[in-house]
């Protein structure tokens, strides 16, 4: 059945508020870094840790001039540790020889620095530049297939999915209100069914789909 996106969108909003992400940061480069140390760690940790770490770190030439083993160090409770603290200085360096030291505003082209991702650009991009994205995480790979969005695992492709049906306005609200629902509604081993307002519009829950 086809999905009325402006309904789910309703919905969303009725359930979530505004659109928004949970990092706490205050401009493109923060959260650059901020989205890196959140790789397999909670929001509420990064934000905990960054709190002390922007203190320290304000311009790419202080992540580029400390040694590795001191980042290192500065981000361990965010976990794997070693490759963030290498992914970050790959980042950084490239944004400084690539990019005049300005954090790209173009998911194709951002996306293009190792170290990040199709998923992360979509979010730096859209959440710090107000450009339509779609960020494709776990929680909107596990909603769009349990709503009825797409029939696709595969990230790229469900991206692909979403940017045919849903107007490009609504690219980077929708997806920041998917990851919401699933963080605190639609979870992965227990969905709360009887809390959501999408009832009538998920495949999941009217016994059509295998529920990622």
């Amino acid at each position: 059945m086809e999905k009325d996106i402006d309904s789910i969108l309703k919905k969303l909003r009725e359930m979530h508020g505004k659109a928004r992400i949970e990092l706490v940061y205050s401009n493109p480069l923060e959260l650059t870094i901020s989205t890196i140390l959140s790789a397999q760690c909670t929001d509420e940790r990064v934000n905990k840790l960054t709190k002390t770490l922007f203190k320290k770190y304000k311009t790419i030439d202080d992540y580029l001039n400390i040694p590795v083993e001191e980042l290192e160090e500065d981000i361990k409770p965010t976990g794997f540790y070693r490759n963030k603290a290498k992914a970050i200085k790959n980042v950084v360096r490239e944004i400084k020889e690539r990019f005049k030291g300005q954090v790209p505003d173009d998911i194709d082209t951002f996306s293009t620095i190792k170290g990040i991702g199709r998923k992360s650009a979509n979010l730096i991009v859209g959440v710090a530049f107000g450009k339509p994205a779609i960020i494709v995480d776990t929680h909107v790979i596990r909603l769009s297939n349990r709503i009825g969005l797409t029939k696709n695992k595969d990230p790229e492709k469900i991206e692909q999915d979403l940017r045919r049906d849903v107007d490009e306005k609504y690219y980077t609200e929708l997806s920041l209100l998917l990851t919401l629902h699933g963080r605190y509604i639609c979870k992965a081993k227990k969905p709360g069914c009887e809390n959501c307002l999408l009832q009538n519009d998920c495949d999941y829950y009217r016994g059509g789909k295998d529920g990622l």
